[in-house]
């Protein structure tokens, strides 16, 4: 498993983080526009970690190798089983990149939505 999904599976968000290139773009399931560099992707990696009840990776979709990765996870969030992917872009340096996640069924993405947003809004 990639270092980055040990840690988010293992809720070492600190460590995920720091594998976060400075620049990194994230790419969300339930906002249009990406957001942009460490700090802003940060937080809600530490969102994420909390509303995510049961959270584990079920399978991991290329190699270290290479630049690209897909690690596919289920969870719960507000009480939905969900079901996603997270998908991996390495630099050069093999920092990440690009991050962006997929999330099915609608209901759950809903769910995990509203999750975040309380979560978020609480600060």
């Amino acid at each position: 498993m990639h270092p980055f999904g040990l840690a988010m599976a293992g809720h070492d968000v600190d460590a995920a983080v720091a594998l976060l290139a400075p620049d990194v773009e994230f790419r969300s399931p339930v906002v249009f526009k990406p957001y942009r560099g460490r700090d802003a992707v940060a937080p809600l990696l530490y969102a994420v970690a909390d509303v995510l009840e049961e959270f584990r990776y079920t399978r991991e979709i290329g190699t270290t190798a290479g630049p690209d990765l897909a690690l596919v996870f289920r969870a719960r969030a507000g009480g939905k089983q969900i079901e996603g992917c997270d998908f991996l872009r390495l630099d050069d340096s093999g920092a990440i990149a690009e991050l962006f996640v997929m999330i099915r069924p609608m209901s759950g993405v809903r769910a995990l939505a509203e999750a975040m947003s309380v979560r978020l809004a609480a600060g």
